[in-house]
């Protein structure tokens, strides 16, 4: 799997795990032990218009949650997409919040941050949370490479050690510090 490919099938699953969600989850509980439903959802939908912009060479302006988060989100994504697919925007250095980076780096982030939250939510709300095999796979590479031990402290709990049989999805999630 290439990384636009993994983007866009994550873009598509966490959609479909959007539309599940409604008013009365916001005050639910999520694995991110400090948010709540509604804070993960102003998370992951401002962080993939804002990387969007990034790619873009834009400006997203402040992000405010609309009354249809599974809308807001797939017009985000669709965007973000469409910025990430440009000819040689991962090839080039992109200011992102973390400092200069080439654009592979900050699409590969995106990556790991949607596709993560993507389970996070689906936990919230009690709805199936695995993530389809090949995107988990391949979000677990991306995110080797990019969580370390030095970045995990206020991001990442430590690893998790998974069960004999772990799948895909709980390799991932428990990679990441999260309790399968």
């Amino acid at each position: 799997m290439e990384l636009i490919a993994a983007l866009d099938k994550s873009f598509t699953h966490t959609h479909g795990v959007l539309r599940n969600v409604g008013p009365e989850h916001y005050t639910e509980p999520t694995p991110c032990e400090k948010w709540t439903v509604q804070d993960l959802l102003e998370h992951m939908i401002g962080v993939v218009a804002g990387l969007g912009a990034t790619a873009a060479g834009t400006d997203a302006g402040p992000f405010v949650l609309g009354e249809d988060p599974a809308a807001q989100f797939r017009a985000a994504a669709d965007s973000t997409l469409a910025a990430w697919s440009t000819p040689g925007v991962m090839d080039r250095t992109v200011e992102a919040g973390a400092g200069p980076m080439p654009g592979s780096v900050l699409a590969g982030i995106n990556l790991l941050d949607t596709t993560t939250h993507a389970w996070d939510l689906a936990v919230a709300i009690d709805r199936p949370a695995a993530l389809p095999d090949e995107l988990a796979a391949f979000t677990l590479q991306q995110a080797r490479g990019i969580v370390s031990d030095a970045l995990r402290p206020g991001r990442f709990e430590p690893p998790v050690e998974p069960g004999p049989d772990a799948g895909a999805t709980e390799l991932l999630v428990c990679f990441l510090g999260r309790r399968p």
